[in-house]
């Protein structure tokens, strides 16, 4: 069984910055594909950034190109979400989930985190 826990959001006006932590349970950590979903009210669950399980590929939603990175520390079992220049559209509760099983885009993943919540200010 794998547990994730995320940390670090809040609340943060508009240009400022957040940087998530997502920390796994398991073995499994340092040999699986991690991604990053947000879910604001009234929307489905979106894609937002993914890592490789060594960090050689990442991939971003357009809206957060150049604004939000994503890493990972393999020996401390945690994943990073960086997000600067944050807007009110960010606001969502950001989740991190462990092991894709279709495209790393969809929200189809082996375990997920309960989420913590991103609120932006204008």
């Amino acid at each position: 069984q794998v547990q994730l826990v995320e940390s670090g959001g809040g609340l943060v006006q508009a240009g400022g910055s957040l940087r998530l932590s997502c920390t796994a349970s398991g073995r499994v950590f340092s040999t699986t594909g991690m991604g990053w979903f947000r879910q604001a009210p009234g929307k489905e669950r979106e894609f937002v950034a993914f890592i490789a399980w060594n960090g050689d590929s990442l991939r971003y939603a357009e809206f957060v190109k150049g604004r939000f990175t994503i890493s990972r520390d393999n020996a401390k079992n945690t994943v990073y979400l960086q997000m600067n220049s944050l807007k009110p559209e960010d606001t969502a509760v950001y989740f991190c989930a462990a092991g894709p099983k279709q495209q790393y885009y969809r929200p189809y993943y082996d375990y997920w985190g309960r989420g913590t919540q991103v609120t932006v200010s204008s």
